[in-house]
């Protein structure tokens, strides 16, 4: 329901002519356009983007489902979007403008790579590894060429780490809270 709910949102976004009003730009976010930090990860360059995210979106979805609740899933992704649109303004000062859900995508994907790790799936140890080294690869070569020309844009692949780092972060401290929880019960 939720990622329904997610895609329907990032649908109208993109056939709305909204884009001058949502899009991350860190002039106006420093103007005082505090929501650009959420809605520039919900908007995307052209269709191939869009699609590219949103099939990222149910791949990561279809492959962690069963670590979440609606609720949690929500909070999780809010947090994503406003920790992403914080980190890139923090971190990266000569970014401009950004819009995508990818580095969100790079987020959820190592929280859920964490909860199977938590549930004693092999596999999550797997997947943060190949996440970190992607991440890294891109970090130290680039994006693909063939990518930056299907999206008609540069890929921002600081937002794939700051999202990578998050999601990763969000991940351990939910474990911690957990654990917490775990040794605080009454016997």
């Amino acid at each position: 329901m939720i990622g329904a709910l997610l895609s329907l949102l990032c649908a109208a976004l993109y056939f709305l002519p909204v884009d001058g009003k949502l899009n991350w730009q860190r002039h106006l976010i420093g103007a005082g356009e505090y929501w650009r930090l959420i809605s520039g990860n919900l908007l995307h360059t052209n269709h191939w983007h869009f699609l590219m995210n949103l099939a990222g979106f149910w791949v990561i979805l279809s492959l962690h489902h069963f670590h979440y609740r609606a609720a949690g899933l929500v909070l999780l992704l809010f947090v994503l979007c406003l920790g992403e649109g914080i980190g890139l303004y923090l971190f990266y000062p000569s970014l401009q403008a950004y819009v995508g859900l990818s580095g969100i995508l790079h987020g959820l994907f190592a929280f859920g790579a964490l909860m199977d790790i938590k549930r004693g799936l092999k596999s999550g140890w797997l997947l943060l590894i190949g996440l970190g080294l992607k991440v890294g690869y891109e970090q130290y070569f680039g994006a693909s060429n063939d990518v930056a020309s299907l999206i008609g844009a540069r890929v921002a692949t600081e937002s794939h780490l700051v999202g990578a780092l998050l999601g990763t972060a969000l991940g351990v401290a939910y474990l911690a809270y957990c654990s917490s929880n775990v040794t605080k019960s009454p016997a």
